[in-house]
Parts: structure tokens; C-alpha cells; sequence
């Protein structure tokens, strides 16, 4: 999907998810903690928003990141290219969202992940486990106070509510991030297993 077909897609979920909740532009501001005028802009497609920006809309909506990145559409076989994927860019990492899948009471987030050398991305958490595999580099990943360094085909799978991280050690790193929310876009559990 093109950025102006993702930004419209983005526009179409944030308004409607809003609107059923009852919620003013001023009351999802103040509970995502961005302005109102970045959510306008957001709300009419024109905005250019962050990693940070799209997870505090999901943690404030309580529903996960592809509830406001995705179009539902039904299909037998889906194909997705890389070259046409809008990218949300923090302040270390850039995420590719290739696909939602709704399993039972579970949703999966498929992400390529490309994490940049030379600065940390930080998260305050949000609902969800994270699973992380490294297909090329060394990245430092996982709760903020005890991270892990990954290499090739290494994986951890660790609970997102926390604070966590994610840091390439020496140069860039590329890696598939599978984001699992329960259904109901309710906090997971704590002590819940990977």
C-alpha cells in the first residue's frame, strides 16, 4: 500500500475507533498524550506519524496496532510487498507491517523490523507479548532492566507491557517482530508464558 493509501487507512480506523467510543479529539489527546492537532491531521490523513505516536494511539484506544493500520479484507492467498509498505519509523527502529491474522481469541501483528546502529528505541510497553527473530546483525532486545543480545536466528519472546528496548550492537540489524495481543485488545496478563 502506498504512504497516501496507508495514511487514509490510519485516518478511516482512528476516527472510527474514536467514534465508538464516545470519545472527543480533546479526551483521546489527553489520554495519548499528543496534541490535539497531530490527531486532526492523523483524523484527516495528512499527518506523518511515528512508532511512538501509533502505540500511544493503541494503548489510549486500548486495541492493537493493526486494528489502526490494516484494512480488512478477505482473500484466499495474500501477497505483500515490501516496496509498497508504508514504514513507521522511532528513534532506533523501523517497522513494515506485512500482516494481521485473527486467531480464536488472539491477534498477531507480522512485522519486518529494521533496527538502525547508534540509538536505542525505548518503549514504555503496551498490551501484548513481543517475539523477535534476528536474520542478520546483533541486536540488544527485551525488557528494559535485563535485555538479551540476539544473533542470527536467535529468538526471545517476552511480555510488552514492560519496559523494553531494542538497540543494535555493532551495525544494522534486520529482524521479523510477531506482536500478539489477546482479541479483546485487554492488557495481558502478567505471568502469562510465552
Amino acid at each position: 500500500m502506498v504512504r497516501e493509501q496507508a495514511g487514509q487507512v490510519l485516518a478511516a480506523n482512528l476516527r472510527a475507533l474514536r467514534e465508538q467510543r464516545g470519545l472527543s479529539l480533546s479526551e483521546l489527546a489527553r489520554r495519548s498524550e499528543i496534541a490535539k492537532g497531530t490527531l486532526s491531521q492523523l483524523e484527516s490523513g495528512t499527518g506523518n506519524p511515528t512508532i511512538e505516536t501509533v502505540f500511544s494511539l493503541s494503548n489510549a484506544l486500548d486495541v492493537p496496532v493493526s486494528s489502526l493500520l490494516t484494512e480488512r479484507v478477505a482473500q484466499d492467498v495474500v501477497l505483500i510487498r515490501s516496496a509498497g509498505l508504508d514504514v513507521l519509523s522511532g528513534d532506533a527502529v523501523d517497522l513494515r507491517m506485512l500482516r494481521r491474522v485473527d486467531v480464536s481469541e488472539t491477534v498477531f501483528e507480522l512485522y519486518d523490523q529494521r533496527v538502525r546502529p547508534g540509538h536505542t528505541q525505548r518503549s514504555n510497553g503496551h498490551p501484548g507479548r513481543e517475539h523477535t527473530v534476528v536474520t542478520s546483525g546483533f541486536l540488544r532486545v527485551g525488557p528494559a532492566d535485563a535485555p538479551y543480545t540476539l544473533g542470527p536466528g536467535d529468538y526471545v519472546c517476552f511480555s510488552a507491557q514492560q519496559p523494553h528496548v531494542y538497540e543494535a550492537v555493532d551495525g544494522p540489524v534486520t529482524s521479523v517482530l510477531l506482536l500478539e495481543y489477546p482479541a479483546a485488545a485487554g492488557p495481558v496478563q502478567f505471568g502469562a508464558h510465552c
